[in-house]
């Protein structure tokens, strides 16, 4: 029971390390996450989750979304809606979680427990802040801390690594490796591989929603598991982005290289939405080409769900829109 336990913890916190990656944070856009057997889906004005029960039922729940751009007109402002809309999809896909871990990984006959808990989706500030904290400060050890180790370590074993534009090159390679790796090796999980399969769910789904086309299994299963708005697109370009910012600064120590790292991370991060949202629009630009490879690396963050995976996201996207009508209009796609 204690190994079991464990085992539905771990998955639990890779989970919230993937919420990065597995987020499509979008404030005036259909989008959503795949969560554990199930998926959330968020329009500007509420949010619908549905998660797959051990005995094969579905729990749905949904509730109105503030949309922080229209209270504080200056968290509509280019760059900063980045960061805002990221943090507030970071609070939402953790509350998202702790839903669906409520429910897909409560123990076999104890349902009825398992929905009295997850209707409690309310988590408190507290709660939220420290678990988000630690999140990014796992991002920030292991994708800024580490490859700085790294490429120092080189630079003083090799000086010819020591130039602005070697030493951040190294950075960089080192950093994307470490991300590729794992997100590699957490696929080789089958209950993270599922995850993954949810979220080509959540992809298709999207996109038939966006074509108008009816939201049945037959036709959502038609459409591509790679989406330009994808949070394994926005990470990805993030890292990519970081080695030219950085070789913008010509710091000299380690100190300050990695002050500088965590500094300019919520910059990074806000033009780099501005990028994916960009190239969602203007789909043979420059800057679409720049998020290429977030769309490859998709090939490993979706997989092809099956049509019970994609029925759950339909029906959380469908637990949105019927809050949208009342709490914010038909949104319409154009």
């Amino acid at each position: 029971m204690l190994m079991q336990a464990l085992l539905r913890h771990l998955r639990f916190l890779i989970a919230v390390q993937l919420l990065p990656a597995l987020e499509s944070g979008e404030e005036t856009l259909v989008g959503g996450q795949a969560v554990l057997e199930g998926v959330m889906m968020r329009s500007p004005h509420a949010w619908g989750i549905s998660v797959r029960r051990p005995d094969g039922t579905v729990s749905t729940h949904s509730e109105p979304l503030e949309r922080l751009s229209e209270k504080h007109k200056w968290m509509g402002w280019p760059v900063v809606r980045g960061v805002i809309t990221l943090g507030q999809a970071m609070v939402l896909g953790f509350r998202a979680l702790r839903y669906s871990a409520d429910v897909a990984l409560e123990v076999p006959g104890k349902a009825g427990e398992a929905d009295a808990k997850a209707k409690k989706t309310e988590i408190s500030g507290w709660v939220a802040a420290v678990n988000i904290t630690l999140s990014v400060g796992f991002f920030i050890f292991l994708y800024k801390f580490v490859p700085l180790v790294a490429a120092t370590k080189l630079k003083d074993s090799y000086p010819a690594f020591g130039s602005q534009i070697g030493f951040n090159a190294v950075d960089g390679v080192v950093r994307i490796a470490l991300f590729l790796l794992f997100i590699w090796g957490v696929s080789l999980m089958p209950d993270i591989r599922r995850v993954y399969q949810y979220h080509g769910a959540e992809h298709k789904t999207v996109f038939a929603f966006e074509s108008h086309d009816p939201l049945e299994p037959k036709n959502v299963q038609a459409y591509s598991t790679f989406h330009p708005r994808c949070g394994t697109s926005f990470l990805m370009t993030v890292m990519i982005l970081s080695i030219a910012i950085y070789m913008l600064f010509p710091a000299q120590t380690f100190v300050t290289r990695f002050a500088l790292r965590v500094a300019l991370l919520p910059v990074i991060a806000g033009v780099s939405y501005e990028l994916i949202r960009f190239a969602a629009k203007h789909g043979k630009s420059l800057f679409a080409v720049l998020t290429k490879p977030g769309l490859w690396l998709q090939r490993i963050t979706t997989k092809q769900p099956t049509d019970v995976q994609v029925e759950c996201a339909i029906s959380a996207l469908n637990e949105a829109m019927e809050l949208e009508k009342t709490h914010g209009g038909q949104l319409v796609i154009a």
